[in-house]
C-alpha cells in the first residue's frame, strides 16, 4: 500500500525516454564527476549530502515538537530532518510493555462493533496470552502468519501478539478472493492464516477451500495442502470450523505458566531489526510485492508521527483516536495502532470497514479528538445527510492520508469540522510509511497545498528525471527517501528490491514531487501507473493480466480516470478478438468473485486501438486523456 497523500494531481509528468532506472544511472555518473561547493560527494553508505549542502541538524529536542524544521540549502531539492529526537531500539512488544507499565489503567482499545474496552494492562495481558498461544501450537520466531479480515479486536490482537512472539504478520486485504489469497500466501510461505468465518458476502472459509480443499478433513494445526505447502495452521476468529483451531482456544492455551515462560524465553532472542510485518504493495511494477518492515521501522515511525501530532503533550481525554481506516494498510496498523501504543493514546475502531455514519457516531459517543481517514472517507463523512445532528465538538485534529488531497477538501474539513490541527501525511509502505507531514499549526494554505515537511531522521531529495541530477527548488523530479524508515526489502525478491533501493540506500518512490524554499513538498504526479482509488492501491498490470484470461478479450489496458469522490476510478480499455461481441456488464460480471470488488472497473470501454509511441509502447497518459474526454469527466 502506498500511503500517497497530498494535493490534487497537477499533472502527470512523463519521465522521458530514460525512465526512472535510466535517471538513476545518470545520477551515479554525474555524482562521480560532481563538485558542489568544492566538496566531493560521498558515494558509500553514511549520510553524504548534508556535507555537500552544508545542512546542520536542526535544534530540536526529544520533548519539543520539531517546529524549527530544517530548510533546503543552496537552491537544491535536498533536505534532512531533525536528528535530535533519538531513535529507539525497542521491539513492538517492549513498547507495549513500557506503556502498560507507565499507564496501566489508561484506556487502550475500544472496538465499538464488538463492545470491547481494554486498558493497557488488560491489553498487554491478552496479547501475552495470544503470543504464548501461537508459540504453543507450533509457530516459531520468523514464521509468517497472515491476518485476513476486516477491522476487529482479533486484528489488533494478532498484530501485537505476533510481534511479541517474533512471528511475522502478513497483512492480507479482506476483500481478496481465492486467486489473490493464494498468491500472497505462497509468495511469503505463510505457515498460519487467521480469519473470521465471513463478513457480509465475503465467505472466508469457503474462499480458502477453493484453493485448499484438504482443509475440511484436516486435523486442526496439521494441514497438508498441495497448493499451499507451507500452510499448516488455520485459525478461525469466531466460529468452530472443520480443520481449524478457534482463536479463543489458542489464547486459552497460552495462559498457562509453562507457555508464558516459553514466550519470555523466546523474547530474549528478539531484535528490533528483525522483520515483523509484510505488506503487499506495487513497487515499480504491476505485480504486488511483500514490503518487509522491522520493529525498528515501525516503532520509530509511529513515535515520530505521534510526536508531530503532539500526543506526548495531550491529556488522556485529548488523545482519543478514531480509526475508520483499514488495519491491513500501513496507515491503520502503524499510524493508528502503533502510534497509540507508543504514546498511550486510546485507539477507537469505529466499524469493521469504513462507514461514515459510524465514524460520526464514534466521535460523538466516545468524545473522539483525532480522526484518521483517506480523502474519500472524509468526503463521505462531510456529506452524511444528518451530519449536523452529531456532536463533534470534541474533535480538534486528524490525519488525512492514502491518496491525493484536493485543496478545497482540506479547507472544508478544517472549517466544517473545526479540525484546526488537521495534518496531511505522505509516505509509502516501503517507508514504514510516513516521510512528510504537516505540523498541526501550519497554515490552511500550507496544509492544502503540500504534504508537509520532512520527518525527523529522514532524508529526501528530488532528482531530475531528465538529467539525473538534483533538481532545483520548485522543479519537479522523482522523490527519493533515505533513513531508518526504508524497508528491509521485498520478501524473497532481492532483484526487485535493488530496482527501488539503490547502492547508497536511497528508496526511489516513483512519485514526481517539488520542494519549495521552506522545505514543503508537493506531489505533482506519479511515474508509476498505479491507480489509487479511495485509498486502495490498484495495479493496472495485475488487472490487465486478469482480463487477458477472458476468452473474448484480445488486449486490455487499464488506466485511472479522475473522479471527484474517489480521486480516481478504474477504466478498462478493451480490444476484443475479431468477430467477438460482449458488453461492459458481462465484463464486470466476469470479475465478480475472481478479483476484489474494489478492483472491478467502474468503466469498461471497447476500443479498436491504443495511442502508441514510435517503438510501439502504449502511451497511457494519452489513453487516460482520451478516456476522460470520451466519458465526459
Amino acid at each position: 500500500m502506498a500511503v500517497y497523500v497530498g494535493m490534487l494531481r497537477l499533472g502527470r509528468l512523463c519521465a522521458g525516454s530514460r525512465g526512472a532506472l535510466g535517471a538513476r544511472a545518470v545520477l551515479f555518473r554525474t555524482w562521480q564527476e560532481a563538485k558542489l561547493q568544492s566538496v566531493r560527494p560521498l558515494r558509500g553508505g553514511g549520510v553524504p549530502l548534508e556535507r555537500i549542502l552544508g545542512v546542520l541538524s536542526s535544534p530540536c529536542s526529544s520533548r519539543e515538537v520539531d517546529r524549527t524544521s530544517p530548510l533546503p540549502i543552496g537552491g537544491l531539492s535536498y533536505i534532512r530532518g531533525c536528528t535530535k529526537i533519538r531513535l529507539g531500539n525497542k521491539t513492538v512488544g517492549r513498547c507495549l510493555d513500557a506503556t502498560a507499565q507507565s499507564v496501566p489503567d489508561q484506556q487502550a482499545l475500544v472496538v465499538l462493533h464488538e463492545n470491547i474496552r481494554l486498558t493497557f494492562a488488560q491489553l498487554k495481558e491478552e496479547v501475552d496470552k495470544a503470543a504464548s498461544g501461537l508459540l504453543s501450537i507450533g509457530l516459531c520466531k520468523g514464521d509468517r502468519l497472515a491476518m485476513w479480515g476486516p477491522n476487529s479486536y482479533a486484528w489488533v490482537l494478532m498484530q501485537l501478539a505476533t510481534a511479541q512472539a517474533g512471528i511475522i504478520l502478513v497483512s492480507v486485504n479482506p476483500a481478496y478472493q481465492a486467486m489473490e489469497l493464494e498468491y500472497v500466501l505462497r509468495k511469503v510461505g505463510c505457515k498460519a492464516l487467521v480469519f473470521p468465518k465471513q463478513f457480509k458476502t465475503q465467505q472466508y472459509y469457503d474462499i480458502l477451500k477453493q484453493i485448499c480443499p484438504e482443509l475440511e478433513n484436516a486435523q486442526p494445526g496439521a494441514l497438508k495442502s498441495q497448493r499451499l505447502p507451507d500452510l499448516t495452521t488455520v485459525i478461525s476468529v469466531d466460529a468452530p470450523l472443520p480443520g481449524t483451531l478457534l482463536l479463543d482456544e489458542v489464547v486459552a492455551a497460552g495462559s498457562t505458566e509453562q507457555h508464558l515462560d516459553r514466550l519470555r524465553y523466546t523474547q530474549q532472542f528478539l531484535s528490533c531489526h528483525d522483520p515483523i510485518n509484510i505488506q503487499f504493495t506495487s513497487g515499480t511494477t504491476g505485480s504486488p510485492k511483500g514490503a518487509t518492515l522491522s520493529h525498528y521501522n515501525i516503532v520509530n515511525n509511529a513515535n515520530m508521527i505521534g510526536e508531530r501530532l503532539r500526543l506526548h503533550l495531550k491529556t488522556p481525554e485529548e488523545a482519543r483516536v478514531i480509526l475508520p481506516s483499514p488495519l491491513y494498510h500501513c496507515l491503520g496498523s502503524v499510524g493508528g495502532t502503533m502510534v497509540c501504543i507508543m504514546h498511550g493514546a486510546t485507539l477507537i475502531l469505529s466499524s469493521p470497514i469504513f462507514n461514515g455514519k459510524k465514524a460520526l457516531e464514534a466521535i460523538s459517543r466516545e468524545r473522539g479528538t483525532i480522526l484518521y481517514g483517506t480523502p474519500t472517507m472524509f468526503v463521505d463523512i462531510l456529506n452524511q445527510p444528518d451530519f449536523s445532528s452529531y456532536d463533534i465538538s470534541s474533535v480538534h485534529g486528524g490525519v488525512i492520508a492514502g491518496s491525493p488531497v484536493p485543496p478545497e477538501l482540506s479547507r472544508a474539513i478544517i472549517n466544517k469540522m473545526n479540525m484546526k490541527e488537521l495534518v496531511v501525511a505522505y509516505g509509502t509502505t516501503e517507508n514504514s510509511p510516513v516521510t512528510f507531514m504537516n505540523f498541526p499549526d501550519d497554515t490552511v494554505e500550507q496544509k492544502s497545498e503540500s504534504v508537509g515537511r520532512i520527518m525527523p531522521h529522514t532524508e529526501a531529495r528530488i532528482v531530475s528525471t531528465e538529467a539525473g541530477t538534483l533538481a532545483a527548488l520548485n522543479t519537479p523530479g522523482e522523490l527519493c527517501i533515505r533513513g531508518y524508515c526504508v524497508m528491509l526489502g521485498y520478501w524473497g525478491e532481492p532483484q526487485k528490491t535493488e530496482e527501488v533501493v539503490d547502492q547508497d540506500k536511497w528508496y526511489w518512490t516513483g512519485d514526481i514531487a517539488t520542494m519549495d524554499e521552506q522545505g514543503f513538498c508537493k506531489i505533482v504526479g506519479r511515474s508509476k501507473d498505479m491507480i489509487i482509488r479511495g485509498g486502495e492501491n490498484i495495479y493496472p498490470a495485475e488487472l490487465e493480466d486478469f482480463f487477458h484470461t477472458h476468452p473474448q478479450v484480445q488486449e486490455a489496458q487499464v488506466v485511472g480516470v479522475k473522479d471527484s469522490r474517489m480521486g480516481e476510478e478504474i477504466c478498462a480499455c478493451i480490444r476484443l478478438k475479431n468477430g467477438e461481441k460482449t458488453t461492459a456488464e458481462e465484463i464486470k460480471a466476469f470479475c465478480k468473485g475472481k478479483i476484489a470488488h474494489f478492483k472491478i472497473p467502474r468503466y469498461v470501454v471497447f476500443v479498436t486501438n491504443y495511442p502508441l509511441t514510435v517503438s510501439g509502447k502504449v502511451q497511457k497518459f494519452k489513453l487516460r486523456e482520451q478516456m476522460e474526454q470520451h466519458l465526459n469527466l
